[in-house]
């Protein structure tokens, strides 16, 4: 295993390259990113960063020498975390390929060869980059800039691992693409880079998931996503995260979708320190429709800051932002949103549905909305609520035979459901699962 030296220095960014073989274009991307990480300040909205240390982080760590597409070829210690996260059984009943990262780059990935003969490309970044160069080069950076905030810079300088997803114009992928993120080492970073691109008529669905064990010390996950939506395609991106809650996660992610596209986020935000995410759509051809449909619980300790945005530039287009969240123990959860409908964007409709739970009078919950409306022939709804679990719920359902506790996890699983329903059965049942666990004050 190769651990680079704790803190972030322009000697560990030309390590990383150079370990990497890159070509010179990328070093010079990074170098680039590097400087604008250091020349911007902090955030001062969001949530708390005073415990994020980064001079006590390790930005690259190399659990093996290469993406193997055989287990049997992981080394032990990783294979037995992929069977005990049921990523093998998934892979082998409902997937048409996987992806699995462990601290800093991929280690296992697989794709069935119906898809392979079909062109369909689904690689690390790491290998994208080596085989598809120019078609790298064509579109990193495009949806998200190395400029655009201080954590995609940091990302664009120290990035390692992620997905690179090409599908070929007209096919559609029917099976859902995985990949699954593992930081297993104290004051770790992951810094994955994903580039999706749908060509004209594709579809594809990629999930995530994310994971880390139990330490005290903080770690970083500050990932970057861009995925580009062509004519009349169609990509979701799911995303469930169970992070520890010692992980500060920090995380860009925006589609571009051309005309008659549609482009949908579907975010999952349990576990972690806290959270700052809000994935989003730049609506650029004509009736291009983009979605974002998430959920965030928040436990004690923890501050989920997520949200959406959606920026509407061609003519009658369309978007839906449905946020969901969860406070309990003095957990706080914030949506933070963004509809903008840019002149020009005639005929544009958006809706935006925020709704928020608490559980008990030390949890905190607040909305964030931002709406610029530069086009006069638009639709723009906006609705909000903030509940709570009612006794009156609760008594009706133990006086059908329920234990409370019994009663509450079904009133939280009926409140979630409109994002649950988004999801494929398995992954659905993962994330009921999931908030169970969260009620009884046993994820970590």
């Amino acid at each position: 295993m190769f651990r680079a030296e704790k803190g972030l220095s322009l000697q560990v960014v030309e390590k990383i390259s150079q370990m990497k073989g890159e070509p010179e274009w990328m070093k010079e991307v990074r170098m680039a990113a590097l400087q604008t990480f250091l020349s911007k300040p902090m955030p001062t909205w969001g949530v708390e960063l005073e415990g994020l240390d980064f001079d006590e982080i390790h930005y690259f760590t190399r659990a093996t020498g290469a993406e193997e597409d055989s287990l049997k070829r992981v080394p032990d210690e990783i294979r037995r975390t992929y069977e005990k996260l049921g990523i093998s059984k998934a892979e082998r009943e409902y997937l048409a390929g996987s992806k699995f990262q462990y601290e800093s780059e991929v280690v296992y990935g697989s794709l069935i060869e119906s898809l392979r003969r079909k062109g369909v490309v689904f690689l690390s970044m790491d290998e994208g980059l080596k085989l598809y160069p120019e078609l790298v080069r064509q579109y990193f950076g495009t949806v998200v800039a190395i400029g655009d905030n201080k954590f995609a810079a940091l990302n664009s300088a120290v990035w390692s691992g992620g997905s690179f997803v090409y599908v070929p114009p007209g096919v559609k992928v029917e099976m859902p693409l995985q990949a699954y993120f593992r930081i297993n080492s104290r004051n770790a970073g992951q810094f994955e880079r994903t580039l999706i691109v749908a060509e004209e008529g594709a579809a594809v669905h990629y999930v995530e998931g994310c994971s880390a064990p139990r330490f005290s010390e903080g770690s970083l996950h500050s990932a970057v996503v861009e995925v580009i939506v062509k004519k009349g395609a169609r990509v979701q991106y799911t995303t469930i995260q169970n992070w520890y809650k010692n992980i500060y996660n920090l995380v860009t992610k925006r589609m571009r979708v051309e005309e008659e596209g549609q482009g949908i986020w579907v975010d999952c935000n349990l576990g972690s320190r806290a959270t700052m995410k809000y994935p989003s759509c730049f609506l650029m051809g004509r009736k291009a429709h983009g979605e974002v449909v998430s959920l965030a619980f928040a436990g004690r300790g923890q501050h989920q800051d997520s949200g959406g945005k959606m920026i509407h530039v061609g003519e009658e287009t369309s978007s839906l932002i449905t946020s969901k969240s969860i406070s309990k123990d003095g957990g706080r959860t914030s949506y933070r949103g963004m509809v903008q409908i840019n002149k020009g964007a005639r005929g544009a409709k958006s809706r935006v549905v925020c709704d928020a739970l608490i559980l008990d009078p030390v949890s905190r919950s607040d909305t964030y909305p931002s709406n610029l409306i530069d086009e006069e022939d638009v639709t723009l709804e906006h609705e909000a609520s903030v509940s709570r679990v009612s006794e009156d719920q609760v008594f009706y359902l133990a006086s059908r035979g329920f234990k409370q506790e019994e009663a509450a996890g079904m009133i939280i699983n009926g409140f979630a459901d409109p994002v649950v329903g988004r999801l494929p059965m398995e992954y659905a049942v993962e994330l009921n699962r999931l908030l169970e666990l969260e009620m009884e004050g046993s994820v970590g």
